[in-house]
């Protein structure tokens, strides 16, 4: 079981099972909601638990994705497709150990120029 929640903890979370090995997107939107990368896995929606669903206010940042936060301290947590039953569950927002490590690198073609990525992992311009 991984466990998870926001800053304040207003906004928990559980996971049974592995966790699929995160990607970092680094594409502008991203960059924004994180102020670097952003780093998650995926899965599919029936494989979270929520509590707190409440205080989880939902910014659809496109017409194909919406992006979760808590309400209350503001923290990042997850991104969803519209039309798709999964979500993207931020790596930060995981109480440790998550017994992952990053897979690769997305959207490198709209990456910020203050860093360089020199992990040797996959990149992927989109």
């Amino acid at each position: 079981m991984h466990r998870g929640s926001c800053l304040c903890g207003a906004v928990t979370f559980e996971v049974a099972g592995e966790l699929r090995g995160p990607d970092a997107c680094h594409c502008s939107m991203c960059r924004k909601v994180s102020g670097h990368y952003w780093a998650s896995t995926d899965m599919a929606l029936a494989d979270l638990r929520l509590n707190g669903a409440d205080k989880l206010s939902w910014y659809r940042s496109s017409e194909k994705v919406e992006r979760g936060f808590c309400s209350v301290c503001g923290s990042a947590l997850f991104w969803k497709p519209v039309f798709k039953d999964s979500i993207a569950v931020a790596m930060g927002a995981f109480d440790a150990p998550t017994g992952t490590h990053l897979e690769k690198h997305i959207f490198v073609a709209d990456k910020g120029d203050y860093y360089e990525i020199a992990d040797g992992l996959p990149q992927r311009p989109r």
